[in-house]
């Protein structure tokens, strides 16, 4: 719970780092559950019809999460020794999607490289 904290106070737009899986996956988890949460509190209070995409509260989560979502992302990408500009690469229908999923569930590097010291050893 610590690294999806740290994800959303020291880290909430830190785009300069490398994250480790572990910390990426939880922090998507806890988004999911998130998401799931808001989406029955827009539906209960009535917000949430058949027509509607998003209510009031799953609006405001994403607007607090959509940077340090992205700065998780990039800061993925570095652990892989990839660039943040990747992140683009998803635009792509479908294609693009893959590849930053197979991107996200690679291992990261192994010491230091060029984005800054392996985060399994800090």
């Amino acid at each position: 719970m610590e690294l999806v904290l740290d994800c959303i106070t020291k880290k909430y737009a830190n785009f300069s780092d490398r994250a480790r899986r572990k910390e990426y996956w939880l922090f998507q988890l806890t988004l999911f559950i998130a998401f799931v949460v808001a989406l029955i509190v827009d539906t209960s209070l009535g917000f949430q019809d058949g027509y509607a995409d998003m209510g009031p509260a799953t609006i405001v989560l994403y607007i607090a999460i959509i940077l340090p979502a992205m700065a998780v992302a990039v800061r993925r990408l570095h652990d892989i020794d990839r660039t943040g500009l990747w992140l683009l690469f998803g635009a792509i229908p479908l294609v693009g999607i893959i590849v930053l999923l197979v991107f996200h569930c690679l291992r990261g590097t192994k010491g230091p490289n060029r984005f800054g010291p392996d985060p399994i050893t800090q």
